[in-house]
């Protein structure tokens, strides 16, 4: 048989196995690890691992840690899941809602009527904050609890009200953390608690917390809690540096049941070492504002497998020039 088909049937060969590996290492690269919690009020599991997860300090982070381990505590950020698509009622049951039901996070689902919480003033205008360790393009519906909700019993779905009193979408990012300013509701006494869900719409994956707040100033002085150390919690996998944040104005916010959504509509694990709040604070990074900053989505499927097929082919190239001068080399030869 001639040298060139077979030269050129090398080529092929050679140029397609380079096109799968660069392709499936592309592709394969699509799953997100978690990415946030709320800051303030401060969230069940951001506050447990500000207490540091080895020697919690309140007892409900000592129960908490005792039921799931201090892991779930490190992995702050992780409460998500990746399919829900809108559908979280009928994802996650009653009694499960502060976990996401997953058993990593069961400790935050105890029902306790001393978990650490957040003062708040019913009626009054309040800056809600969320910590995302990786931004992306969604909507917040901030949900608060009814009449109904008692602390010392399991949370469930009826315990919050059918809307939510805060929904925005596409936040402006500070500082590593979204900034949804609205109202709390009046008329709020007592020990309740705020169930955000965090529904990204570049993709189904969709985050929650659970933020115990009191009325009656039992409670801890909102927005004093320390930041988390800069990469703490589950690290992302995929997404582009904040820095490549667009720029653009302060997102969509509607208070009450005008903005309402439809509140129907595990992470991977990372090491650390114990820490406590102040050694957090002081890791805490200085970073400048970034006001115009939106949520950023994470690696457009369509441009890795551009950017895929782009070194793919310069891979061929690569391969192609190297099969002909050894042609050349052996025509000399010959």
């Amino acid at each position: 048989m001639p040298a060139r088909p077979i030269a050129r049937r090398r080529v092929t060969t050679v140029a397609g196995i380079l096109s799968g590996f660069v392709l499936s290492g592309t592709l394969g690269s699509g799953t997100a690890a978690a990415h946030g919690s709320m800051q303030n009020p401060l969230s069940r599991v951001e506050g447990c691992y500000l207490e540091g997860p080895e020697h919690p300090k309140s007892a409900a982070c000592t129960a908490a840690i005792a039921l799931g381990g201090t892991q779930a505590m490190y992995d702050w950020n992780g409460v998500r899941i990746g399919n829900a698509d809108g559908h979280h009622q009928q994802l996650i049951p009653d009694g499960r809602l502060c976990s996401a039901d997953n058993t990593e996070f069961a400790g935050l689902d105890l029902p306790r009527a001393d978990w650490p919480a957040t003062n708040l003033t019913a009626g009054s205008g309040f800056t809600f904050r969320f910590r995302a360790t990786a931004p992306h393009r969604g909507t917040f519906r901030l949900y608060v609890t009814n009449r109904t909700y008692k602390p010392s019993s399991p949370l469930g779905w009826s315990n919050l009200e059918s809307t939510p009193f805060l929904t925005v979408t596409d936040p402006q990012l500070v500082d590593g953390q979204y900034v949804l300013p609205g109202r709390i509701p009046a008329g709020l006494t007592g020990r309740q608690l705020i169930y955000a869900i965090w529904q990204r719409s570049d993709s189904p994956e969709a985050f929650y917390s659970c933020s115990d707040v009191v009325f009656d100033g039992s409670g801890s002085t909102a927005g004093t809690a320390a930041l988390p150390a800069a990469g703490s919690g589950v690290q992302h996998v995929h997404d582009a540096s904040p820095a490549a944040a667009q720029a653009g104005g302060a997102g969509t916010a509607t208070t009450g049941p005008a903005g309402s959504g439809d509140k129907a509509s595990t992470a991977a694990r990372s090491t650390g070492a114990a820490t406590n709040p102040a050694a957090v604070a002081a890791a805490a990074p200085a970073t400048a504002p970034a006001a115009a900053q939106l949520a950023q989505t994470g690696t457009d499927r369509a441009t890795g497998l551009l950017a895929a097929v782009g070194t793919a082919f310069l891979l061929s190239g690569a391969v192609i020039a190297v099969l002909h001068r050894r042609r050349t080399r052996a025509a000399h030869t010959r």
